[in-house]
This record gives structure tokens, sequence and C-alpha cells, in this order.
């Protein structure tokens, strides 16, 4: 499958949408139920967990100059919840922030050769607005509730 020309755009696109989701919310909008388990704090943290696992794995890709992904059980949201948890509302949102940014950054500057390598793993560790919009969609419904 060839890489989507648009991940970056996409991937841009849905930074944006955090900050913009994030930028007016009070500490109560934060602590808004998503789901039965996460708020919208959590989720946004959930976003920059998960970005920072493609960063580890485009680290270790580059350095190994081949498909190296860092392989992590599914799990982990359920181990990491009470960790989640503790993370003040507008610490989550600069993490989750900075952490698409950064990640941002480095996708549209990774060679080419080893990005397409890892969309054709995984599109979903090169085009991150498919994971970022799944939960900011899931945001945004619980804040209208």
């Amino acid at each position: 499958m060839p890489l989507d020309p648009n991940y970056n755009q996409l991937n841009r696109q849905s930074t944006e949408r955090i900050k913009k989701i994030a930028s007016n919310l009070t500490d109560e909008q934060f602590q808004t139920r998503v789901g039965e388990h996460w708020t919208v704090a959590i989720a946004l943290v959930h976003l920059a967990f998960w970005d920072r696992r493609v960063l580890a794995t485009l680290e270790e890709t580059a350095k190994n100059k081949k498909l190296s992904v860092v392989e992590i059980e599914t799990v982990v949201n359920d181990v990491s919840l009470p960790i989640w948890e503790t993370i003040p509302a507008k610490e989550a949102v600069k993490l989750a922030i900075e952490t698409a940014e950064e990640l941002d950054n480095q996708l549209e500057n990774f060679p080419k050769d080893l990005l397409e390598e890892i969309y054709n793993h995984n599109k979903r560790l090169v085009v991150r607005a498919l994971h970022r919009n799944e939960h900011l969609d899931e945001v945004e419904m619980a804040l209208k509730k």
C-alpha cells in the first residue's frame, strides 16, 4: 500500500484540532466523562502516550535503518489509566500538543523509504490523524452532552 501523500496535512490538522478543542475548556470540562473510564484530560494524555510510542518507533527505525516497531500490548491503556488520572488537565493538554507537534515534525522530515516501510506495517503509525481524530470525536461528543 503506497504512503498516503496527505499524511502531513492530516496530522497537522488533527494537532490543530487538539489545540482548538482544548483552548477554552474549563477545569470542569476537562473532567467531562468520555466513555466509561476516561475524561477529556485522559483522552489527551492517551493521545500523547501513543504518539510517543510512534516517536520511539521512528527512533528505532532510523537507528536500525529498517522497520523496528516498538511493540506494546493494548492492555497498556488499562494499566496506565491510574497514572494518567494523576496528570492535571492543563498538563495533559500541554503534553498532548507538544507530543503531537514533535511527532508531526519528525514524520514530515523522516526518510521517505523508511516511512513507507512503517506505513506499510501499520498506516496508523504514520497517519496519526486516524487515531487522534477517533478520540477527538469522542471528546467532542462527550462535551456536547
